[in-house]
């Protein structure tokens, strides 16, 4: 979280203050593959699993594999843990690693290869994988492959080289031009810069919310527009054009504070992928977890009636993302539909992305 001054608000500034939700006036006081199976195309049977990092460097691994017996959790080549069907295991006295991966292999069917969802830095907060969700049709998608993230430029040259060690090939920028020229990207030596500016100068937004009601339906505007705003249209279209060429691996797509327009891109592949609904929503909401000491910080530097109104411009909320999937049926009638019309994605296109990212 960047220290807050006095500032005016310009119109660029506003879109990053209620789209982004990192910046506000201040107050006049591997490139491994998680789902991984032994085969693409051997089913998984796993129905829930996850990573969590500790900060005392311990793990916890749990997982659901109905009608499986036994599963061996490993570890940089040993077994470190093992359970049933259901099991939740905490593994600890491991190697320091810039990202540690687990194999949760079942006695009989594919594997899953996963890790903490979120890539620790020193100067981002939100950076994470897009992957490890399972599908509705049981399949998983993969990590290691997309990332979602905040600001890049305050990227320390430890994390630059850490996301060169992650095989960061191409980095996707959500911002305004503004933003952008205020706060240039910092990326890991050899990827390639994309601007897919969402907003573009659009006069969508002119004026700051004056009360809390007025910051929600701004949010809720602001996400029907980048379904249809055609600016939004041009730049999710470039963003998925490069996810679907599997030699851009690994991608990061990122806006300001990583929630807003990095939340509906994510949004949006996970739906692609066949990720169910709920599952989607859970990691959209997950930006309100990560942010939670910066957004903190922000409305504790306001007086109360101000952080009121800017509250809601900081959080995601279901509304939100809700007013965006109507937005996608009112608009394209499906979300097939909003694929093929405003993301440029055929039939073959989206097999080729399923192919591509999701295992089992």
């Amino acid at each position: 979280m960047t220290h807050m001054t006095r500032a005016r608000v310009s119109s660029c500034a506003l879109a990053a203050a209620f789209l982004v939700g990192i910046t506000a006036p201040a107050a006049s006081a591997h490139h491994a593959h998680a789902g991984q199976a032994q085969g693409s195309h051997t089913r998984i049977p796993f129905t829930e699993a996850e990573v969590t990092a500790s900060d005392d460097g311990s793990y916890t691994v749990e997982w659901k594999a109905p009608g499986i017996r036994h599963v061996a959790v490993r570890a940089n080549g040993r077994t470190v843990a093992s359970g049933g069907s259901t099991g939740k295991v905490t593994v600890r006295g491991l190697p320091a690693a810039d990202r540690q991966w687990f194999d949760l292999v079942p006695e009989r069917g594919g594997r899953l290869h996963l890790a903490d969802r979120l890539i620790a830095l020193e100067g981002a907060v939100n950076f994470r994988d897009a992957g490890g969700y399972r599908t509705a049709d049981g399949h998983w998608v993969k990590m290691g492959e997309i990332y979602r993230s905040d600001a890049l430029d305050k990227l320390t040259t430890a994390d630059l080289a850490k996301l060169r060690r992650l095989s960061v090939r191409t980095v996707y920028d959500l911002r305004t031009e503004s933003e952008r020229s205020a706060a240039p990207d910092r990326v890991p030596a050899g990827a390639t810069h994309v601007v897919a500016d969402v907003l573009a100068g659009s006069p969508t937004f002119t004026a700051m919310p004056t009360t809390p009601e007025e910051g929600v339906a701004m949010m809720v505007e602001g996400e029907k527009f980048m379904v249809s705003g055609d600016t939004a249209k041009t730049a999710y279209r470039t963003v998925f054009g490069g996810i679907t060429d599997d030699s851009s691996h690994a991608v990061v797509f990122h806006c300001t504070a990583g929630k807003d327009r990095t939340g509906w891109a994510n949004a949006a592949l996970l739906t692609a992928l066949g990720v169910p609904r709920a599952t989607v929503m859970a990691d959209y909401l997950a930006s309100n977890d990560y942010r939670a000491e910066a957004n903190a910080a922000a409305l504790a530097s306001m007086p109360a009636a101000q952080a009121a109104v800017y509250k809601p411009l900081l959080d995601v909320r279901p509304e939100y993302l809700n007013s965006g999937f109507d937005e996608v049926r009112e608009r394209f009638g499906s979300f097939g539909g909003y694929e093929k019309k405003a993301l440029g994605l055929d039939a073959g296109d989206v097999r080729d992305l399923k192919r591509d990212l999701l295992v089992g």
